[in-house]
């Protein structure tokens, strides 16, 4: 999910330089990233998003500069069972990227909209746009539904605040610090996770009167199970009862009780949750790892 923030962070750091811009198309077998991975590349060779785990991104590098100096798309095919061992085969797409493609796409990012982008790789009309209508879309086209990236609101202090913003950066997510439900500004999203840590249990109580309305798709809430029975019975009171989406206590059993274990555990049931994850270890499972995706998600990662 952080690569396209990196890819859109990149093109407004240089917005007059001219990119290539190299799209993971197809592929068949096993690969490291699936269909809709992404990486911007400068003429100096910088890149921002990535589209395998670091096998073959030099080989596109110096494919895209070529791009740019000659203005000829380019269709990459990687056989990677011999080569990498991942028993499959990849297809990459570089071209030189559109100015108007990158501004839209960055428009869209910043008001957290979704973005059909539709990247043609064959023919005269070859290239990557924005389709804002799923109708518009161009037949045999690879198109992808790229989402907002989820927003986390950390209601509470403490150190594991500090764990769980840096966990959640560090997969591009937005987070908003919130002292205090009075705080709460929506309009929030579908792509939008709350977690409840004031470690009070008045303001436990406010923020989720506040949040539980907002149908959330995940609300995490600290504290044991019997704390947990008391506020929802007082919440009962008040004519509030809490759904599917509310996760308390809030987390995975990964195991560890330090700040940093703990805000592992919830951000990796928050990522589960958006996701459609199973939750399950990828060594019991009997499908391939990309079997389930949400659908809308699938362009995402």
């Amino acid at each position: 999910m952080r690569e396209i923030g990196d890819i859109v962070r990149a093109f407004e750091g240089r917005p007059r330089e001219q990119f290539a811009l190299a799209t993971l198309v197809g592929s068949r077998g096993s690969s490291y990233r699936r269909p809709g991975a992404r990486m911007l590349i400068a003429a100096n060779g910088r890149t921002a998003g990535s589209l395998s785990g670091g096998c073959l991104e030099g080989e596109v590098v110096e494919r895209a500069r070529e791009v740019l100096r000659t203005g000829v798309p380019a269709l990459m095919e990687f056989e990677t069972r011999r080569r990498f061992g991942c028993h499959g085969a990849i297809e990459i797409f570089v071209e030189q990227a559109s100015h108007t493609f990158l501004a839209e796409l960055a428009a869209d990012f910043h008001a957290r909209r979704s973005s059909v982008v539709e990247t043609v790789f064959a023919g005269d009309s070859s290239g990557t746009r924005i389709a804002r209508d799923t109708k518009d879309t161009t037949e045999l086209a690879f198109v992808q539904t790229i989402i907002p990236p989820p927003q986390l609101l950390v209601v509470g202090d403490g150190p594991d605040s500090i764990a769980l913003r840096v966990i959640a950066e560090a997969l591009g997510w937005r987070v908003l610090d919130i002292a205090h439900a009075t705080e709460l500004r929506g309009p929030f999203d579908r792509w939008t996770a709350a977690i409840v840590k004031t470690h009070n249990y008045g303001r436990d109580f406010a923020a989720l009167r506040a949040l539980l309305p907002l149908d959330l798709p995940y609300i995490g809430l600290l504290g044991p199970r019997r704390r947990r029975e008391q506020l929802l019975g007082d919440l009962a009171d008040t004519g509030l009862t809490a759904g599917p989406n509310l996760f308390a206590p809030a987390g995975l059993d990964l195991g560890g009780d330090s700040p940093e274990s703990i805000a592992l555990a919830i951000v990796a049931e928050i990522q589960a949750v958006l996701t459609g994850g199973s939750r399950e270890s990828l060594r019991d499972r009997r499908v391939p790892i990309h079997a389930k995706i949400g659908e809308e998600l699938a362009g995402a990662h």
